[in-house]
């Protein structure tokens, strides 16, 4: 598989930095899989309303024409459409590698998804220009990032990628891999797709974790996310929900966060320097 192939995407803030979330390659992927079994779920619950009683089925019928006959409150606002029209078929060229426009709109519809269900909350319109070009310099330092760690020589073994789809079953509450691989089948993803990507995400880590070293957190750096921790929990106040844990008992997920910040920070200026030594155009 070429490295353009890969249809995944990192993340990226606001401010247009690379997130490093583990699995990250399989992060869209995931995300269609959330929401083919809550289509599922929701078919489930479809057909059990349906099983429901006469008087039941009537009280629903009636509220629903109560609401439908007042002023529209409670309605939800209709969910935007992505804009694709001015896509171009190449949207980027990376060192000599395109970025294909089918693959561009995969990872863009995906976080347009995201963005517009905040929007809908916020009540702010999506900048689907500024979401564009976000969405090609992921996929830009995504190729980047591939790259490089195909020219430094890193290996995937088989042990490791065995180890990520087991990860990823549990973390989608599904038995085995096996049945995990089955489900993104259905998804009309083959077996072959997901073990290259899941390839080139394992070398990217491997990259990753070489460039950052030793990212051991100090116990000052988390005393310090502890404290970020517990502004947030007051600025929410109630709207939180539960009590503030201890600082004990928050300590393993403070790691975590540490170690994620950090080895976003290195991505990010390993993706700087890539692009800055590389040969990259958007078409956008």
């Amino acid at each position: 598989m070429g490295s353009s192939d890969v249809t995944m995407t990192t993340i990226m803030n606001r401010k247009g930095e690379y997130i490093l979330n583990k699995k990250w390659l399989l992060s869209l992927l995931l995300a269609a899989f959330v929401m083919f079994l809550a289509a599922c779920n929701s078919d489930d619950s479809a057909e059990g309303d349906e099983g429901g009683s006469e008087e039941e089925n009537t009280e629903e019928q009636e509220s629903g024409e109560g609401e439908s006959e007042g002023e529209g409150e409670g309605e939800q606002a209709e969910m935007p459409e992505p804009d694709l029209e001015d896509v171009p078929d190449v949207v980027a060229e990376v060192n000599g590698e395109e970025i294909q426009k089918d693959e561009f709109e995969t990872t863009y519809e995906s976080q347009f998804q995201q963005m517009a269900m905040q929007s809908q909350m916020s009540g702010e319109e999506v900048d689907q220009d500024q979401l564009k070009e976000q969405t090609a310099e992921s996929l830009v330092g995504q190729e980047l990032l591939i790259q490089e760690a195909e020219n430094e020589g890193y290996e995937a073994s088989e042990e490791d990628i065995d180890e990520t789809l087991d990860e990823l079953a549990q973390q989608n509450q599904l038995e085995s891999k096996d049945e995990f691989l089955s489900a993104l089948e259905e998804q009309g993803m083959s077996e072959d797709e997901v073990m290259s990507q899941l390839e080139a995400e394992v070398k990217v880590e491997q990259l990753v974790a070489s460039e950052a070293g030793d990212i051991e957190p100090t116990e000052e750096e988390l005393e310090e996310a502890y404290e970020q921790m517990e502004a947030q929990q007051e600025q929410m106040g109630e709207e939180a929900g539960g009590e503030m844990p201890s600082y004990e008992d928050a300590k393993p997920d403070l790691e975590e966060q540490v170690k994620t910040t950090k080895e976003s920070e290195v991505t990010q200026k390993l993706v700087e320097e890539l692009r800055e030594e590389g040969d990259v155009t958007v078409h956008l």
